[in-house]
């Protein structure tokens, strides 16, 4: 933990700032904060774009039997691509249960709407995704590379 952080933490923690205020601060040093030197590169293709979004897992919880677990998947945007140009050939009665079965999930999402031309503003939007979680001996990380 830098010292950016700590201090942070000090103030919440002497009631000089509040949770919410504490919260602001430390996404704006999030926004503002080099990644570590350890942090991996992003893979980006010929136009700059993310080539890849990225799904790590690294747990060490006690009572794990194998021992640690550790997962690093790496999807090609390419697949997502790919994968959008083929709901086109879902059968509409399969579309129908498909958005029904979301729909009832609590997903209000209609996936004959989802088509190639929308899918770049999709793929642009997943540049900026980062997700960090960290807890005593677990991390999670989803990013685009």
């Amino acid at each position: 933990m830098n010292n950016d952080r700590r201090s942070v933490l000090q103030m919440l923690s002497e009631g000089k700032i509040n949770a919410d205020e504490a919260e602001r601060l430390l996404s704006a040093l999030d926004r503002t904060e080099p990644p570590p030197a350890s942090a991996p590169r992003p893979a980006v293709g010929h136009n700059g774009a993310a080539k890849y979004l990225r799904v790590v897992v690294d747990t060490d919880e006690p009572g794990d039997p194998g021992g640690p677990t550790k997962v690093n998947i790496r999807v090609p945007m390419a697949l997502l691509r790919a994968g959008v140009r083929l709901t086109s050939l879902i059968p509409p009665a399969a579309r129908d249960q498909v958005n029904a079965e979301l729909s009832k999930n609590g997903v209000p999402f209609d996936i004959s709407q989802v088509k190639p031309e929308n899918l770049e503003d999709l793929v642009d939007q997943l540049n900026d995704l980062t997700v960090d979680v960290e807890q005593e001996k677990t991390k999670v990380r989803i990013y685009c590379e």
